[in-house]
């Protein structure tokens, strides 16, 4: 099922829950930079039977079915964003899952948000800064802004927050560190995240999958 985007901000996809429940979770799934809607959504039917999943398109077009949420250099070693774009990307995720709400039915209490690369970079930015409206994040290959430290809310916003991280440690895009950075800093913030580590690179294998797949089921609450 694709968006007409004439309600909503972002194209997306959706995998409709496989068990009918009233009001179900809902997993949103962001994909990395150059990618489109369609790289998560391809785990999509191996997701838990529970979920409304929807896989959504990044606002900025590189090319042919290649998107991103803002731009980023790495000829300098490390990584540089466009800071604008990545805070209007953050906005447009927000207000995009409030406008799902007219379009299908989930719980608004149980929102996740489930990322690759930038898609995970994402996941952090929207749900550290608005807990209330985000239950839990999975964060796969990604890293932590510096640029919107100053506007995550405070551990007791963010108590209820959970977290999984996954990192390859050979990670040639975005390294390693990067991952721990962000466990620190988070557990200087009160959370806890379920941290895992792979003798991988910039990639979701199959352990990854199952792990995430795995934190996913038993992170529901009702």
């Amino acid at each position: 099922m694709n968006s007409s985007k004439e309600k909503t901000a972002l194209h997306y996809l959706v995998r409709q829950p496989k068990t009918k429940t009233q009001n179900p979770p809902l997993l949103l799934l962001l994909h990395g930079v150059g990618g489109n809607e369609q790289n998560l959504f391809s785990f999509a039917n191996e997701l838990p039977d529970n979920f409304l999943v929807v896989s959504a398109r990044g606002p900025l077009t590189f090319g042919p079915d290649s998107f991103a949420w803002f731009q980023v250099n790495f000829t300098g070693g490390y990584p540089q964003i466009n800071e604008q774009q990545a805070e209007a990307a953050r906005v447009t995720i927000l207000d995009f899952i409030e406008s799902l709400k007219s379009e299908l039915d989930f719980d608004e209490k149980q929102v996740y948000l489930m990322g690759f690369s930038q898609g995970g970079i994402m996941s952090y930015s929207v749900a550290l800064t608005e807990p209330e409206k985000i239950k839990g994040i999975a964060v796969m290959s990604a890293r932590l802004l510096p640029e919107v430290k100053p506007l995550i809310a405070d551990e007791k916003r963010l108590e209820k927050l959970k977290v999984f991280i996954s990192h390859g440690k050979q990670d040639a895009v975005l390294h390693f560190p990067f991952a721990t950075d962000a466990v620190s800093y988070l557990q200087n913030k009160g959370i806890t995240p379920e941290f895992h580590q792979y003798d991988e690179g910039h990639t979701i294998s199959k352990k990854m999958f199952d792990d995430v797949n795995l934190w996913l089921k038993t992170s529901i609450s009702y």
